[in-house]
């Protein structure tokens, strides 16, 4: 008895759908979060991405709320304040002064 494989028309367009949903739930927030140099991917590169499968037309109703989803995400990072890197943070205290040296601290 020889099988065949049957496929639903869409249904490895649906797959690509989730595998891109799933890449990007994992990937959007450190990249927005970055290191001290900034964001590595700006909210714009993650607003197109998801408008892009937005567009795609193909997206089931859990999908459509899974980008739903990331696009909040961006819009509450985009609203919150961030972090300024480059701000020297005043000095609490007086300069470092070396200690003295002392007598123990000289080789024998």
């Amino acid at each position: 008895m020889e099988r065949t494989l049957i496929t639903m028309p869409g249904s490895s367009q649906a797959a690509l759908a989730d595998q891109d949903i799933a890449h990007i739930r994992r990937v959007m927030r450190p990249s927005l979060h970055g290191d001290l140099g900034g964001p590595i991917l700006p909210a714009t590169y993650w607003r197109k991405r998801l408008c892009q499968l937005l567009d795609t037309g193909n997206l089931s109703h859990a999908q459509l709320c899974a980008v739903d989803g990331l696009l909040l995400q961006l819009d509450q990072f985009e609203a919150e304040p961030q972090p300024v890197w480059d701000q020297l943070v005043p000095a609490a205290a007086a300069p470092f002064k070396p200690l003295a040296p002392t007598a123990a601290s000289h080789p024998i």
